[in-house]
């Protein structure tokens, strides 16, 4: 018995000091467990914070990369033509310059018009530039007017031919103004075109070529070759681009001007006026050189009742024209020189027309005010001209004309 108690009680006395070590076990590894996830926990905090540290100087590397806009410095480089083309908006402009070595980037130049906004009054166009230039100096270029190329201005009555005015001074003619608008510097070259060259290209150059429409080859097929575009060529703003052959130019100056005409509704307003198109032009030329606007449709009725009764038109202006010069009155030696112009010997309208016509013009030749006038004489010292049936109330209007001193 005494064994058995000395046995059993010797295994429970071990079983009770055994617990306290189990619990201090298992307290150690929960210690260790905790510091364990400590280690983990400070561990993921910390590459966190590398990461955002890192990312951060990235994020600064690629902020400041946005705002370093790429920009030329220094002297401009080689001299180069650009051009803006209609409804651009700053930064098809940017991109247009940017893709022509003009300037490094589209925010550069968009960046400088910003800061003023006058460049947005830049009109479409040709413009002499430079390589290599800021955004502020491409900016401040392009508003600029001696930048513009590539322009002018066709006015009303203006011939292809140089004029000598009354007064002397010297009218340039389409063929100068289209030489002037083609000069330009491509790099170290100049691209100005001759009038010379330019009046050959039209004279030698097939007419369907030279882009006549089909409504007028017939009719410009008879006229002399040298002015061959009189009258085809309508007033309005013009460009060409600089660095284009003569036949280029004329090409562009021709579809310029028919698609004018088209827009307006030429030729097909011709149908029913008893003239053809071209007809009507020469018509229109003769009113535009003969008269103030307020009269045009007067002119053209005289015109008219001429034609219709084959009484010549004796128009000063078509005696003039081929004498490329401007007079209120001609001399008897020059309405007896025979020619397709002077409608003093001929009966009918002249050759060609004998100069740009107008809008208005046209417009007057198309629909002539109701009358029976035949004459007409300027009596007034604003250009206004009187009007008369017969030759007796005519020739009185001239007499009075001249006592007033307009002539």
């Amino acid at each position: 018995m005494t064994d058995h108690l000395g046995l059993f009680g010797n295994t429970r006395d071990k079983a009770q000091r055994s617990r306290p070590q189990r619990r201090t076990g298992r307290r150690a590894r929960h210690q260790a467990r905790k510091r364990r996830r400590r280690r983990v926990v400070v561990g993921a905090v910390l590459a966190v914070l590398v990461l955002a540290l890192g990312g951060m100087r990235f994020g600064v590397r690629e902020l400041r990369a946005l705002l370093e806009v790429p920009d030329f410095v220094g002297p401009a480089g080689a001299q180069t033509v650009v051009q803006v083309e209609e409804g651009q908006s700053l930064t098809a402009i940017g991109a247009t310059l940017v893709q022509r070595s003009v300037v490094a980037s589209v925010r550069a130049f968009t960046r400088a018009a910003e800061a003023d906004p006058r460049i947005q009054a830049v009109q479409p166009g040709y413009y002499q530039v430079r390589e290599r230039m800021s955004g502020a100096a491409a900016v401040a270029r392009l508003q600029e007017p001696s930048a513009r190329v590539g322009h002018f201005d066709i006015r009303g009555g203006g011939q292809l031919d140089n004029v000598e005015e009354p007064d002397g001074r010297t009218m340039p003619g389409l063929l100068t103004e289209i030489s002037r608008a083609s000069c330009a510097m491509i790099g170290d070259a100049s691209t100005c075109v001759s009038s010379e060259n330019l009046r050959t290209a039209m004279a030698q150059t097939d007419l369907i070529a030279l882009g006549i429409p089909r409504w007028a080859l017939d009719p410009i097929s008879r006229v002399e070759p040298r002015r061959r575009l009189e009258g085809l060529l309508v007033p309005g703003d013009y460009d060409v681009r600089p660095g284009s052959s003569a036949l280029e130019l004329l090409q562009q100056v021709i579809n310029s001007s028919v698609a004018r005409l088209l827009a307006g509704g030429f030729p097909a307003s011709a149908a029913g006026t008893g003239h053809s198109a071209y007809e009507v032009l020469v018509i229109a030329s003769v009113i535009e050189r003969e008269a103030i606007t307020r009269d045009f449709r007067r002119v053209s009725r005289v015109i008219d009742n001429r034609l219709a009764v084959g009484m010549p038109l004796q128009m000063d202006s078509t005696i003039n024209y081929p004498l490329d010069r401007q007079e209120v009155h001609t001399s008897d030696a020059d309405r007896a020189r025979p020619g397709g112009y002077n409608t003093y010997l001929n009966v009918g309208l002249p050759a060609s027309p004998i100069g740009s016509p107008s809008a208005a013009a046209i417009a007057a030749a198309l629909n002539p005010e109701a009358g029976d006038w035949r004459y007409f004489v300027k009596c007034q010292k604003d250009g206004a001209s009187c009007f008369s049936v017969t030759r007796q109330e005519h020739d009185a209007a001239v007499r009075d004309a001249a006592a007033r001193g307009v002539f």
